[in-house]
């Protein structure tokens, strides 16, 4: 297989579109030496993604300088990070520059505010030093939709579906949804924000309305259905994500879609959950905290390697086929030597290379053995993501657990579906595409299950 087909995902442009190059804000004149330090601690926290630690130096900065518009700035991109809203606002309210008019816009846009987003990011792009296309999508969807509703929920309280088994190279999530009146299927996307749809179909960003619909009750015959309106959706050549995943997409699926719908995904047990109100935390789950780069690319933290204390920030891309891809210094972190590690078996004439990480945790529940790729293009995710991540978390290790969203997408509650994999590898041998391969990264082959017929071609 060509060595292009390993990037860490298909969305690595679609990530693009968290990025902009935005200037920063204006100067502040020489300020207060302790307001210095505090602030070069919070942006030094803040971009290896240590959120308290840099919530709480940005906070000292700001009580020693409060109209210091740079402070401003770190603190606005702080609280967006953890989807707090009306606080990045607050913090940015008149602070001038392309940066805040961006952070104010992506605030307002993510609370549904569609006048003020589409007035920040007009005003954003009227800068000629700032390239974004997402945002100039956005705005234009926003003056358009003025009167609407954004995720406007209606229908059963929730909905139950059924996941398909698509690919022989990876556990994509992968679901059956109708979106504006046809049927199709959808590729659950981390790396993007609203959702993609076909740009054949869809050629131009548009206001989309989303069913899920659970299959047919074996007692009457019924299904659930919970609809989505008024959905952000962007035009997207899906052809090539489709040949890789191995059926034709409909659409893919982004984070603040998931956040809206209060989904549970757990891929071993086939099960999609969406829901008008946020569940309960599960019994026996651990709690993560998510943080998303300006709102939108969703991040996690997790152990890494045989030390307890030993952390690491990782960019979630549920597109990605490798359960792990890192930089040299999350390999450090894991005790791993980059000349330790061996020519990447599924792609030997390509620039990776692949190691263990002895152990993974995520929360409580740790994953030993975890394959790890090196040597992919990790700066560039960086830069897009305006973090310092130490590595990109793929669909195989998702698939070992139980996932729910929770709080709007501030948490994510984990639960170990080792037993639902046990009990399917004994059904079906479908549990063994969940276990990665001590050496090799390929997934063994095992049938393809379509989501229901005439579907999965």
């Amino acid at each position: 297989m060509a060595a292009s087909s390993y990037s860490f995902g298909f969305g690595l442009a679609l990530v693009g579109a968290l990025a902009a190059c935005n200037p920063g804000p204006p100067k502040a004149p020489e300020r207060d030496r302790a307001a210095e330090q505090f602030f070069r601690r919070a942006a030094e926290d803040f971009d290896q993604a240590r959120i308290d630690e840099a919530q709480d130096a940005i906070e000292r900065a700001l009580a020693i300088a409060p109209n210091d518009n740079e402070l401003q700035t770190l603190g606005g991109r702080i609280a967006l990070a953890q989807l707090q809203f009306d606080e990045s606002l607050r913090l940015l309210h008149n602070v001038p520059g392309s940066e805040a008019q961006g952070l104010r816009g992506r605030a307002h846009w993510y609370q549904g505010e569609l006048a003020p987003a589409a007035q920040e990011f007009e005003a954003m792009l009227n800068d000629p030093t700032v390239r974004d296309d997402w945002a100039r999508s956005v705005a234009g969807l926003a003056r358009s939709g003025e009167g609407r509703t954004p995720y406007a929920m209606s229908g059963d309280p929730r909905a139950v579906l059924d996941m398909a088994q698509v690919s022989l190279s990876a556990p994509y999530l992968v679901v059956e949804v109708e979106v504006d009146g046809e049927e199709g299927l959808a590729l659950i996307a981390t790396n993007v924000e609203d959702i993609l749809v076909e740009s054949n179909t869809h050629p131009q960003p548009s206001w989309a309305s989303l069913r899920f619909k659970s299959p047919p009750s074996p007692l009457n015959g019924q299904r659930s259905v919970v609809e989505l309106n008024d959905v952000p959706a962007l035009p997207q050549d899906l052809a090539g994500i489709s040949r890789e995943v191995n059926t034709n997409l409909k659409a893919l699926i982004g984070v603040n879609v998931l956040r809206q719908l209060n989904v549970t995904i757990d891929f071993a047990a086939r099960q999609f959950v969406v829901r008008q109100q946020a569940a309960p935390p599960p019994p026996d789950s651990t709690r993560l905290r998510a943080l998303y780069s300006r709102g939108g690319g969703l991040m996690l933290a997790a152990g890494i390697g045989e030390s307890e204390n030993t952390t690491g920030t990782f960019f979630v891309d549920s597109t990605s086929r490798h359960p792990l891809s890192m930089d040299e210094i999350g390999l450090t972190k894991a005790g791993i030597k980059t000349s330790d590690l061996t020519a990447f078996t599924a792609d030997p004439g390509s620039k990776l290379r692949q190691g263990v990480v002895p152990v993974v945790r995520l929360g409580a529940f740790d994953l030993k053995k975890v394959p790890a790729i090196f040597g992919g293009p990790l700066t560039d995710v960086e830069k897009q993501l305006q973090f310092d991540v130490d590595g990109v978390i793929g669909v195989p290790l998702l698939a070992f657990y139980r996932f729910t969203f929770a709080d709007s997408g501030r948490v994510i509650y984990l639960e170990d579906d080792s037993e639902v994999r046990r009990m399917a590898a004994e059904e079906d041998d479908f549990g063994s595409v969940l276990a990665p391969p001590p050496q090799n990264l390929t997934a063994p082959e095992v049938p393809v299950v379509p989501l229901s017929p005439g579907v999965v071609p």
